[in-house]
């Protein structure tokens, strides 16, 4: 029989209050793991899929929104046409309404609406 601790050999501890700890043991509970086996996982599962921070997720959202932005506007004088204020509002609108979930989808999260699972 394969023994799981053979090869662990390192301990982290961690104090948390009754009702975070109650909280914690519930979701591990729910998934069938004992706590410190979900533990592990969680740890483990987030250094190898590392989420990116809410400043990280923002600057890419706003330079993607900002790109779009550009583009459109650069292609539009380029074919010669005067762009109105109403088209620029719209423009402005529409990058700003997809700019998280692209944002998501280049940091490599699933984005808002997205199906678990579906990148």
């Amino acid at each position: 029989m394969f023994e799981r601790n053979r090869y662990r050999t390192k301990c982290i501890g961690v104090r948390v209050r009754e009702a975070d700890f109650a909280r914690l043991q519930a979701i591990a509970d729910s998934e069938g793991k004992s706590l410190g086996e979900w533990s592990r996982d969680v740890l483990l599962g987030r250094v190898e899929n590392p989420k990116p921070t809410r400043a990280e997720e923002t600057m890419v959202s706003e330079v993607l929104a900002l790109r779009t932005i550009i583009l459109n506007v650069l292609f539009s004088l380029a074919k010669g046409k005067v762009i109105s204020e109403a088209e620029m509002s719209e423009l402005i609108a529409r990058a700003d309404a997809e700019k998280l979930k692209r944002a998501s989808q280049r940091l490599g999260q699933p984005g808002p609406g997205a199906q678990e699972g579906v990148r």
